[in-house]
């Protein structure tokens, strides 16, 4: 086993693997790592690994020693270990059983008008205000902010607020930023339960119905409210930045889409699976000894499941470094898989289709107003993403 790979790794192109990562790949499926902060750990590359180890009951975000546990930043929300050890499965059924109702089928068909109206009036103003443009500004970033906020019952007023304590929640390099913002999206959420309490409509969004939940107290009903408040708009933010970026990077693609709107469950299969290079992997925690692809584990080490990595491994994706819509089918990990498959994913999927769908109907020229290499990612922000995209048409 070579020496332990520093991360994260230096990535001069972001849309392309980065160099380290490809070379340890090509060496196998598994390898030691050092973290950010300078801890040790194994970061897990191969598709069919990953995939496999994504619902193995072995692996979990919990340890017995948290204190001693290995981290892979600062980030209060996802830096280090989360939960209890003795009872985090029996806690994450009981959470998905809890949260899973509300993103029924039924209720995301529902949404997916709502979702087009939103889409369809920022669309008019981006118009209305002419190019050159800001995508992020105009279209990224208010879209799955109001689309979480009617979801779940948050005033979209608030948005300023919330999203200053979500974007410190989620910072990887400032610990005590970090728990300040957990601190203060966890009290606001505790202010919106009681209010929801007040109001007495049990049925009007999801933390109010998480509310009148028999067996849930406040602070269970104010965690899991903003949990799904970061969750389901910092992604998506994202989710929405780069697949434009790839698709106007990519102009016979961007072209393709245009022109045939049918090819879109491709398109956005394609802009889930393409980035997420670089970011390390979703942490884990062996739960007891275990062997990865030859390597022994012990009890207790950090296992890094580097889903992006998994998505671009060339024994499973052909030519998988460039961005095609028209690439056969073959199911990629960025939901993760099994017990723990992302909740949102419908919601994601449905603002995704609508976004792409209207963009392409409305913007048609659409194209970057700027080189790859001037774009400004956040570093310092769990979930990355872009600061700005300048387009025009």
């Amino acid at each position: 086993m070579s020496a332990p790979v520093q991360l994260p790794y230096e990535q001069p192109d972001p849309m392309r693997p980065a160099p380290l990562l490809r070379e340890s790949q090509v060496r196998g499926p598994i390898h030691a790592v050092r973290t950010a902060v300078g801890d040790s750990g194994w970061q897990v590359t191969g598709y069919e690994e990953v995939r496999r180890l994504l619902d193995d009951d072995r692996l979990g975000r919990a340890h017995r020693e948290p204190e001693k546990a290995s981290r892979t930043g600062e980030s209060a929300m996802f830096g280090g270990p989360q939960g209890d050890f003795d009872t985090e499965q029996a806690d994450h059924r009981r959470m998905r059983s809890l949260l899973q109702p509300h993103f029924s089928p039924k209720r995301m068909r529902a949404l997916r008008a709502r979702v087009e109206t939103l889409t369809a009036a920022l669309l008019a103003e981006l118009a209305a205000a002419g190019p050159p443009a800001d995508l992020h500004a105009a279209l990224a970033l208010p879209l799955p902010i109001a689309v979480i906020c009617e979801l779940l019952g948050v005033p979209f007023e608030d948005r300023a607020q919330f999203r200053a304590w979500t974007q410190a929640a989620g910072d990887i390099t400032d610990r005590a930023r970090s728990e300040q913002g957990l601190t203060e999206l966890f009290g606001y959420g505790r202010q919106l339960v009681a209010r929801k309490r007040a109001e007495g409509d049990a049925d009007a969004d999801v933390i109010s119905r998480l509310a009148a939940t028999d067996g849930v107290s406040d602070d269970e009903a104010a965690m899991m409210g903003m949990f799904l408040l970061f969750a389901g708009h910092e992604t998506t933010v994202t989710a929405i930045d780069e697949g434009a970026l790839w698709l106007l990077a990519y102009p016979q693609q961007w072209q393709a889409l245009v022109e045939e709107p049918s090819r879109i469950d491709a398109a956005v299969e394609e802009i889930l699976r393409a980035p997420g290079l670089g970011g390390g992997g979703i942490p884990r925690y062996a739960r007891t000894d275990l062997e990865i692809a030859g390597v022994h584990i012990r009890e207790g080490e950090l296992v890094l499941l580097d889903n992006g990595a998994a998505n671009h491994d060339a024994g499973v994706f052909a030519d998988p470094d460039s961005f095609d819509i028209g690439r056969p089918a073959v199911p990629h990990l960025s939901f993760g898989h099994g017990a723990r498959y992302c909740i949102g994913a419908p919601l994601a999927r449905i603002e995704l289709q609508v976004v792409f769908l209207q963009l392409a109907a409305r913007f048609p020229t659409l194209k970057l107003g700027c080189a790859t290499d001037e774009l400004v990612f956040n570093a310092n922000v769990l979930t990355g993403g872009l600061a700005a995209l300048p387009v025009t048409w």
